[in-house]
């Protein structure tokens, strides 16, 4: 598998937030991978060894971007894997916005995950510090969604 190829397949985990991707490609095998610890992402890329009876491929491996200051709150995480939305349909006012006050067992936002819409309640009382995902994103399990302080 060549460079470019692997750097635009980097590209493409980075720009989609998904937090993982393999792929093989005859006998190559190639896992790009996304860590989040806390609230500050770290991203590693990293390749599997080709068969021994092929060329040795290079390995991207990308520098951990420096910490971000550590932010105080709580955070609010997704309960499962699926789609992100702000909102309950494209036209409708977001459930939340940064400086937005919430209770706890208040909506924050929907997951859709295979075509049903799961409403997500927030677990804290507060306010919104910090929106971690954009709209229509695809979100893991337990990636961070919302800062509340």
């Amino acid at each position: 598998m060549d460079l470019r190829k692997l750097k635009k397949l980097i590209d493409l985990v980075e720009e989609s937030g998904i937090s993982e991707l393999e792929l093989t490609e005859g006998e190559e095998k190639v896992r790009i991978s996304r860590t989040i610890t806390g609230v500050a992402p770290v991203t590693q890329y990293a390749a599997a060894p080709a068969p021994a009876n092929t060329a040795p491929t290079a390995t991207p491996v990308a520098a951990a971007p420096a910490p971000a200051p550590e932010l105080e709150g709580k955070v609010v995480k997704s309960p499962m894997v699926g789609t992100f939305y702000r909102a309950s349909s494209p036209d409708a006012k977001a459930f939340v916005d940064v400086g937005s006050s919430v209770s706890a067992g208040e909506t924050v936002c929907i997951i859709e995950a295979m075509k049903l819409l799961n409403e997500i309640e927030s677990e804290y009382a507060g306010v919104i510090k910090k929106i971690f995902v954009e709209n229509g994103q695809p979100v893991e399990y337990g990636e961070p969604l919302f800062l509340i302080g």
